[in-house]
């Protein structure tokens, strides 16, 4: 990528035919870039593009080096790019091609860094430590739902940004006869470190409540899918134990559950309480075993500690969401440059949502260390794709509104910048949806360009921690990996402050360089996976859970 910006347009490789504006240009502004001069066509808003050159009916269109569409009509020098003169396009690709040169980033200030985690028994290491509680089949959500009336707010979780308003402490004063005065006088603000010494376990960061609507009807590999996502869960290194709950005899049956946990982990010693309702005598009497079940539970939870860990033990998940046309130009290279200097640490890093790989397929077959690991690749895309076709919705119908308003006018134009999350290092696995995560360095996983349901992919494969760059905003969270928040622009930076963890969009603005914002990245990851920086999306309880039923989901 050509790393330097200018204040008003980029040309983001050398081969690329169109220039991306960095802010609002109006009409017949004088565009010099490399020996050519032009007046622009007309006004191009910032994350747009305009034409380079020339073009006739069915010319290429290249950008980040690739092939992102072609013209559907004439279109003159520096003339904005739109879904008027533009359609999808991405190029072949082929199994065979290789292109392992690497060069490895300088991660030498973190060759002795460690984070706080939370060490497993199967030696893995969390970074977080959670207790969740399950549903194996949606009629059990209610019950789900009570368990979690009864158990947060008793043992002192909260999900409040900032504070909480402490009522329970003004009922108790009224009850011993406290005034009026004294009532007001009263301060019942508890803020997070307050609420943290107040909980009952302080080492457990939290129960989750894994509510779905599966389980149950649609074909029998949607059970076994779920199963195998919800082992995923309960082996995952930030959960501690879960309880679950069964109903009996829907589909999803708990010895499915059990050969998938025993699969992943051989050797699981994890407390795992299932309670089947049909077998109890009562729902008073399975709701009340699940409290206490949980509860003791929640005491051995408790017994762990954070103690450091080596930086090789993280597993990050990358992911884009609400993304917009400065996406691919500053917060996914960033991401993609903290990705490397993981990887270069012995780390693991995750790209998924390979609808948003379409078009960069060829440059990721280069980057396997295996044939094997590029056929499964290229199969996984070509199943992908030929079910999407055939009902009707081929990858072209990927980018959303809100990506076309904020420049990403074609699925290969995403794509490319997508997969600029994933750095430049060798691609050392590839997954199936729930296969989970066994080797070190770069995986690609298959999950679908929907936010919530890659997310949940992400976790249910393993990775600790995911990060997730966006340039229009999104509260999306996970229950068991803490998500961070990137915005790849300033203005988004400034307006959501609540939702957004780290700006990159500095790199826009000329003050910092990818290589900078990347190494900063690194930091900050480092202190999330320490529970010394907790994410918004932590702050404010965002737990979004949707498994893939692996229907056609762009």
């Amino acid at each position: 990528m050509v790393n330097e910006i200018s204040k008003q347009y980029i040309q983001l490789h050398p081969r690329d035919n169109v220039l991306a504006a960095l802010t609002d240009l109006p009409e017949g502004t004088r565009v010099r870039h490399k020996g050519r001069e032009f007046d622009l066509y007309a006004r191009t808003k910032a994350k747009h593009k305009f034409s380079m050159d020339e073009l006739g009916v069915d010319d290429q269109i290249i950008m980040y080096g690739t092939l992102v569409g072609k013209s559907t009509k004439p279109i003159a020098q520096g003339e904005p790019l739109t879904t008027e003169n533009v359609v999808h396009a991405s190029s072949e690709y082929k199994v065979g091609e290789k292109n392992l040169t690497w060069n490895v980033p300088d991660a030498s200030n973190w060759k002795n860094a460690t984070f706080n985690g939370y060490h497993r028994a199967n030696g893995k290491v969390g970074t977080a430590n959670h207790w969740l509680v399950i549903p194996l089949v949606f009629c059990e959500n209610r019950n789900v739902d009570v368990l979690k009336t009864a158990l947060l707010k008793s043992l002192g979780y909260h999900t409040e940004t900032d504070f909480v308003v402490d009522t329970d402490t003004l009922v108790r004063k009224l009850e011993q006869g406290a005034t009026n005065d004294e009532l007001w006088s009263t301060d019942i603000i508890r803020t997070p470190e307050e609420l943290k010494r107040n909980r009952t376990f302080p080492n457990v960061d939290g129960i989750k409540f894994l509510n779905h609507d599966g389980g149950c009807g649609g074909v029998r590999q949607d059970s076994e899918t779920l199963c195998n996502l919800l082992a995923g869960y309960i082996t995952h290194p930030n959960t501690a134990g879960a309880t679950v709950l069964s109903l009996g005899c829907q589909n999803a049956q708990i010895k499915i559950l059990e050969e998938a946990i025993q699969k992943r982990d051989p050797e699981f010693s994890k407390p795992l309480h299932i309670l089947e309702q049909q077998q109890s005598k009562s729902e008073r009497h399975f709701i009340a075993d699940a409290v206490k079940k949980t509860f003791l539970g929640l005491i051995e939870a408790n017994k762990i500690e954070r103690k450091p860990a080596a930086l090789s033990h993280l597993a990050v998940g990358l992911e884009c969401g609400g993304s917009d046309g400065f996406s691919g130009i500053s917060a996914n290279p960033a991401l993609g440059y903290a990705s490397d200097l993981l990887v270069a640490l012995g780390a693991t890093t995750v790209l998924a949502e390979f609808p948003e790989l379409n078009g960069v397929e060829q440059e990721l077959i280069n980057r396997c260390d295996s044939e094997k690991n590029a056929e499964k690749f290229a199969k996984l895309m070509r199943a992908y794709s030929e079910r999407a076709v055939a009902v009707g919705s081929g990858f072209e119908n990927n980018p959303s509104p809100g990506n076309i308003k904020d420049g990403l006018i074609t699925d290969a134009m995403k794509s490319a910048g997508a997969a600029k999350k994933g750095g430049t290092s060798p691609v050392t696995d590839v997954l199936e949806y729930t296969e989970p995560i066994t080797k070190k360095g770069l995986n690609l996983l298959c999950t679908p360009g929907n936010d919530v349901e890659s997310t949940t992919g992400l976790a249910g494969s393993g990775c600790t921690l995911i990060c997730f760059t966006t340039g229009l905003g999104t509260p999306t969270g996970n229950p068991v990996a803490q998500v961070v928040k990137i915005s790849s622009n300033n203005t988004l930076s400034d307006r959501m402050k609540d939702l957004i963890d780290f700006n990159a969009g500095t790199i826009i603005t000329g003050e910092d360089t990818i290589q900078s914002k990347g190494e900063e990245l690194l930091e900050y990851i480092i202190e999330v996976a320490s529970g010394t920086a907790i994410p918004a999306a932590v702050r404010l309880g965002q737990e979004d859970f949707i498994p893939w039923k692996r229907g056609i989901s762009l």
